[in-house]
């Protein structure tokens, strides 16, 4: 699965990651920094008295494999 990690400077100079499970794949550096800077600009995500994403820092896409070693409940809903 690909996901899109943004990160950004909280206003209080810590770091903090959003990240994106579901973003179109073929997003170029321009387009992800211009949503970042409106993001930063939005003031939509807060937690307490800190801005969650003031400053963009960072656009990364990142895949990742799943590797099962097993899983018991999809035996189960197989009839096995």
């Amino acid at each position: 699965m690909k996901s899109l990690n943004l990160t950004f400077k909280t206003s209080k100079g810590k770091k903090h990651l959003l990240k994106l499970s579901y973003a179109n794949s073929n997003l170029d550096a321009k387009t992800v920094r211009e949503a970042m800077n409106l993001i930063a600009t939005s003031g939509l995500f807060e937690k307490g008295d800190e801005q969650l994403c003031t400053t963009p820092l960072a656009a990364k896409y990142v895949d990742t494999v799943d590797t099962v070693l097993f899983n018991d409940a999809a035996e189960k809903t197989n009839g096995k």
